[in-house]
């Protein structure tokens, strides 16, 4: 292929948001049970997180702030980097521009375990599956060296918006083709946690890149929209005032705030 580019395959690859959107799922109440306070030059936040429904993402986002992933607390010092009024706060970039964090990424955690998905890929569920679980990671930690089969499938799907060219063939031959034979495959099952007002959510560039930015939704009916895109990993219980401060700050370029909004520390308090 000519001129290729995997960072353009992947973004072209957003037939995803197309059937995402499609499997909604019914909202239901969730309880925290671990506290943080994100102490900024605004106010304090404080949450509750969820652990049960996101235990990878809470223990990332708890080691972080402690210190224990990266020698010192990741956090303190952050600002908020991008601020749109009537949607979200989003924070948590070491480089205070949202291209950075903490140097690896990890997998999300919005919807509960559905029943193994294994043989032809023969319905637009089943190829997001494949699309997510299988090619997306494949092409995220192969980059310029993937496979070229799996390179223009990904890319027929993005020009196509649909996951058609990726029907025919066996999820375990993708699994051969990307070198992860033997690797086990899920359905989704229900959404765990919808994004709605209030929630704290990972911020993303694509399925399972998840890393240290954050967003504090700010819209007062939810993003429906972003359900099964962020995990949802807690929500505010006292200092939405100070969240609503945040997102009225006037901004600049690529919604920057001009008056920096600093988080001066991220404290756990159990």
């Amino acid at each position: 292929m000519k001129n290729f580019n995997v960072k353009k395959a992947i973004l072209l690859a957003v037939f995803s948001v197309l059937l995402t959107a499609c499997n909604a799922q019914e909202k239901k109440s969730v309880k925290g049970d671990k506290t943080v306070i994100i102490k900024t030059n605004k106010g304090d936040i404080k949450l509750e997180l969820f652990s049960e429904l996101a235990p990878k993402t809470v223990a990332n986002f708890v080691d972080l702030a402690s210190g224990k992933k990266t020698g010192k607390p990741f956090y303190d010092g952050l600002i908020f980097h991008r601020v749109i009024k009537d949607f979200m706060i989003q924070g948590g970039c070491p480089n205070g521009t949202g291209t950075g964090g903490p140097g690896y990424t990890f997998e999300d955690e919005c919807y509960e375990d559905g029943q193994p998905i294994s043989g032809k890929v023969d319905s637009q569920d089943k190829a997001l599956q494949v699309f997510q679980e299988i090619l997306m990671p494949y092409l995220q930690k192969n980059g310029q060296n993937s496979n070229k089969e799996i390179v223009e499938l990904v890319t027929e799907c993005g020009n196509k918006q649909s996951g058609e060219p990726l029907m025919g063939k066996t999820v375990e031959e993708y699994l051969e083709l990307t070198d992860q034979k033997g690797k086990k495959i899920y359905g989704k099952g229900k959404l765990k946690a919808a994004v709605d007002y209030g929630t704290i959510c990972m911020a993303n560039s694509g399925p399972n890149t998840n890393g240290s930015q954050f967003f504090i939704v700010t819209k007062k009916d939810g993003c429906d929209w972003l359900n099964g895109k962020h995990t949802v990993f807690g929500k505010v219980v006292d200092g939405m005032d100070v969240v609503q401060k945040i997102q009225d700050v006037k901004t600049g370029a690529q919604d920057k705030p001009i008056e920096r909004v600093v988080i001066e520390k991220v404290i756990v308090e159990d």
